[in-house]
């Protein structure tokens, strides 16, 4: 159960749960675990990204990409970032008791509760109309002479955040349209909202709240940089005068100490930063076609990739002797 903020009696199964399972929802989970907070993903039900055919203008992926293979691809890496994606379908969302959290029920009848949501489907937010009080979150339309009731894209404000504490929209919205790399973007811009609101939950204020997910090189810090006590410094420096709690106070002080515990643990050195490239490159290999790769090989540039010595070295084996004499 997860506590959350200084509220000790309120407890969750989840800090975070997020409907939908695309673009928007991955990006959202993989800020939020990475911000340490528990997070669910509920991915099962209509998918526009699955309706397309294939997708050529996703970043990085200068040929393009099939739509199964990035599927595949943003699952894991919410779940490397910490993420549980969950297969079920979300049937409906409602207060808890206290209406400081959700009870997220399942399809299947299965229920779990959470401090906050948020919402990733772009098709469907009907799962919301239990929380729709002011009878605002959806709008009426005209189709073939009926009437009918569609979620209000413009319901969310361009943070995510609603009229309705905890919950957030990151997808359907105005901003996240039918672009999926514009759709991550909009989940990530949320999640930090998220982020910052749980922040704040636990004593933070706006103005440290807001952080960042960067890693740096270590050699960006000089000497001066390396001492704790100039950390120390720069945070009363820019942050005492505005804060709403004396410099001296506990919660000042705790504030602190995470901001910069936080900022520091951002620089690695070079031999982090090379253990990390090559776990990031042989995970990007695990993700290819073994005959794919094959094909994509310019055999030149690997001969010259090759030195002298490790030819002679495969060439005096005995496999390379038999391949040479075939």
């Amino acid at each position: 159960m997860v506590t959350v903020g200084n509220r000790t009696g309120t407890t969750f199964d989840r800090d975070v749960i997020i409907v939908g399972g695309g673009p928007a929802g991955c990006a959202a989970g993989v800020f939020t675990a990475r911000a340490d907070l528990d997070t669910a993903i509920y991915d099962r039900g209509r998918s526009s990204l699955k309706r397309c055919a294939y997708l050529e203008n996703y970043l990085g992926f200068p040929a393009g990409i099939d739509v199964e293979t990035l599927y595949d691809r943003i699952h894991d890496h919410a779940e490397t970032a910490g993420c549980t994606v969950v297969s079920e379908l979300v049937e409906s969302l409602d207060r808890t008791d206290d209406g400081d959290g959700f009870v997220v029920e399942t399809q299947d009848g299965e229920t779990a509760t959470t401090r906050r949501i948020v919402a990733a489907t772009r098709y469907d937010g009907e799962y919301m109309r239990g929380l729709d009080d002011d009878a605002t979150m959806f709008e009426t339309y005209e189709h073939d002479g009926e009437e009918r009731e569609t979620f209000d894209r413009e319901y969310a404000d361009a943070d995510g955040t609603t009229p309705i504490p905890g919950l957030y929209v990151a997808s359907p919205s105005e901003a996240a349209d039918m672009q999926a790399i514009i759709a991550a973007g909009r989940g990530a811009r949320v999640a930090r909202q998220v982020i910052a609101d749980t922040r704040i939950d636990d004593g933070w204020w706006e103005a440290v709240a807001d952080g960042v997910d960067w890693v740096r090189r270590e050699a960006e810090l000089n000497d001066e940089w390396t001492e704790r006590a100039t950390w120390v410094e720069y945070f009363d420096d820019r942050y005492a005068e505005d804060a709403p709690v004396e410099p001296n106070s506990d919660r000042f002080q705790r504030v602190r100490e995470a901001v910069i515990d936080e900022r520091r643990s951002s620089y690695i050195t070079p031999e982090e930063k090379a253990d990390r490239t090559e776990t990031g490159q042989e995970a990007l290999a695990g993700y290819l076609d073994p005959a794919a790769v094959v094909s994509g090989l310019d055999q030149a540039a690997v001969l010259d990739a090759i030195d002298d010595e490790t030819i002679q070295d495969y060439l005096g084996s005995s496999d390379g002797r038999a391949e040479v004499s075939e």
